[in-house]
């Protein structure tokens, strides 16, 4: 006689394929790159898997989820020990940063809910300056509007630990975030956009360069210092190198993914996604995020043949 199915097991993986993506957003804006939210969501997948047969029904699915993933996060914050406190701008510092591809919302149940939630870069840096439950506990309250209640049952602490921890992010992320609530959102790519990186891909020299920049330009790269200014932004991406470049998006703006062919190497190598602000038709900013994982976070391979 065949065993029965395991009705918790085929409920959990419904209700996971159901907020995948969601759960995957939230992550991101708790870690910041992709990479790390990646490894947050599976091992979510996997706790929840471990007390499937606990779940009572008291809270949703997507709230019961919710709360696996936050502590997660929390519990991967104690192991990874002691972080510097931010300082300055986390864009032009911090190596944690990184994109998040807009492809990845594109074929989700979700779509319309993740893309309406923060995923602003400016946003994304700000929470940087927050330690890590506070972080939880503001991402909560203030981005998916649970209540203290809520939020102090899923942290294991108390409400009035929970008003403090809101208080305070809320007193730090006043001095760091945009005034303007409206830059909290996605931002929506425009035609215009568009045609500027189409630009922007196939300038090759400084002057060409130039012409799509405005005035006061800022092109963040961690580790290395940021480059200001229309002048020398102009000159640094007017370098004679051989790149491969690709158009795409990422936090509702437009992104060049960028492949670097180095003198002698037989192929080129993922090596930067750049992230563009435009206002008036002109670069504001560009936000360069190096290494490989950013590159593979958009389903781009480490390597590409001449």
């Amino acid at each position: 006689m065949s065993e029965s199915p395991d009705e918790p097991a085929v409920w959990l993986q419904r209700a996971f394929d159901e907020h995948r993506r969601e759960l995957h957003v939230h992550c991101y804006r708790l870690t910041g790159n992709v990479t790390d939210a990646d490894d947050l969501v599976q091992e979510t997948f996997l706790r929840a898997w471990r007390a499937r047969d606990r779940f009572e029904g008291r809270a949703s699915a997507r709230t019961w989820l919710y709360r696996i993933a936050t502590n997660v996060f929390l519990d991967s914050r104690k192991a990874a020990g002691h972080r510097t406190v931010p300082y300055g701008d986390p864009l032009e510092w911090s190596t944690e940063l990184g994109p998040y591809p807009d492809a990845l919302l594109a074929d989700d149940p979700q779509t319309g809910l993740a893309a309406q939630e923060t995923v602003e870069l400016a946003v994304i840096a700000a929470l940087r300056y927050l330690p890590p439950r506070q972080r939880a506990a503001f991402v909560l309250r203030d981005v998916y509007g649970w209540t203290p209640q809520e939020i102090a049952a899923a942290l294991d602490t108390a409400v009035a630990a929970v008003n403090s921890l809101l208080q305070r992010a809320r007193h730090t992320l006043r001095r760091h975030a945009p005034s303007d609530p409206k830059d909290w959102r996605r931002p929506q790519l425009t035609s215009e956009d568009e045609e500027i990186l189409r630009r922007y891909a196939n300038a090759k020299d400084p002057e060409t360069i130039r012409a799509l920049l405005a005035e006061d330009v800022r092109i963040t790269m961690p580790p290395e210092p940021p480059v200001v200014g229309i002048d020398a932004a102009a000159e640094f991406l007017g370098r004679p190198l051989d790149w491969r470049t690709f158009p795409t998006s990422a936090n509702g703006r437009p992104a060049l993914i960028n492949y670097l062919r180095r003198p002698g190497s037989p192929h080129y190598e993922a090596l930067v996604v750049d992230v563009l602000r435009i206002e008036n038709g002109k670069i504001v900013e560009s936000n360069a995020f190096i290494g490989a994982r950013h590159v593979a976070a958009f389903g781009m391979p480490a390597t590409l043949e001449p």
